[in-house]
C-alpha cells in the first residue's frame, strides 16, 4: 500500500472508528470506497496486525463501489460477548452460547448476507443491550434520544458516551494532522 493511501485510510479510520481504536467501543463499521482503496491490500495490512493484536478487521460486504469493514477491539468484543444477558439475547438469533468471538463474528457476517437485517449488530458495535432490544421492539421508533445509536434506556449515560466518542475522534484526527501515524496513537 502506498504511503499516501495509508495516510488517507488512517484519516478515514480515525474519523469513523476512533472509539474502537482508542479502546472505548468494541466495534465500528467504516465504509470505504473500493475505487479509492485496494481492499485486498487492506486485508493483507490487517492480517499483518497493522494495529497490533488488539485490533482486528473483517470485510463484511463488498459491492462495486463500497466495502463495509467491521473493525473491532478483540479485548472489548470478548468482554461484551462474555456477558450472560448478551449471550442469552444473541442465542435468540442463532448464536450458540458456547461460541467464541470469532464464531459469533462468522454468524454475524452470514446474517448480514440474508434478507432481514440483523439488528443484533448493535451488540457488536458496543451499544447497550437495553438499547438494542428497544430498537428491535420499537422498529427503530419511539427512542428517547438519537445520537451514535438510538437510545431507549439510560439517556444520561448515552450522552456521556456520545461525548466521549466525539472526543476520541477529535483527539485522533488532531494527532494525524500533527503528522503522527495512526498505529502509534492506537498502541
Amino acid at each position: 500500500m502506498l504511503v499516501e493511501e495509508i495516510k488517507r485510510l488512517e484519516n478515514v479510520l480515525a474519523f469513523h472508528a476512533a472509539p474502537t481504536l482508542m479502546g472505548m467501543k468494541c466495534g465500528s463499521l467504516p465504509t470505504l470506497s473500493s475505487e479509492e482503496y485496494n481492499i485486498d491490500e487492506l486485508s493483507r495490512l490487517f492480517a499483518k496486525r497493522y494495529f497490533g493484536t488488539r485490533i482486528g478487521a473483517r470485510i463484511i460486504s463488498r459491492c462495486s463501489h463500497r466495502t463495509i469493514i467491521y473493525l473491532y477491539d478483540m479485548r472489548l468484543l470478548e468482554a461484551t460477548l462474555s456477558d450472560k444477558a448478551v449471550r442469552n439475547f444473541l442465542a435468540e438469533y442463532g448464536y450458540d452460547k458456547s461460541w467464541d468471538a470469532q464464531s459469533c463474528l462468522d454468524r454475524l457476517c452470514k446474517r448480514l448476507t440474508q434478507s432481514d437485517f440483523p439488528h443484533e449488530i448493535g451488540i457488536f458495535l458496543g451499544y447497550p443491550l437495553e438499547d438494542v432490544k428497544g430498537f428491535i421492539a420499537n422498529c427503530g421508533k419511539k427512542c428517547k434520544l438519537c445520537g451514535v445509536w438510538k437510545v431507549y434506556g439510560d439517556v444520561e449515560r448515552a450522552k456521556a458516551m456520545f461525548e466521549c466518542y466525539k472526543q476520541c475522534r477529535i483527539h485522533l484526527c488532531k494527532e494525524l494532522k500533527k503528522g503522527k501515524q495512526l498505529r502509534s496513537c492506537v498502541a
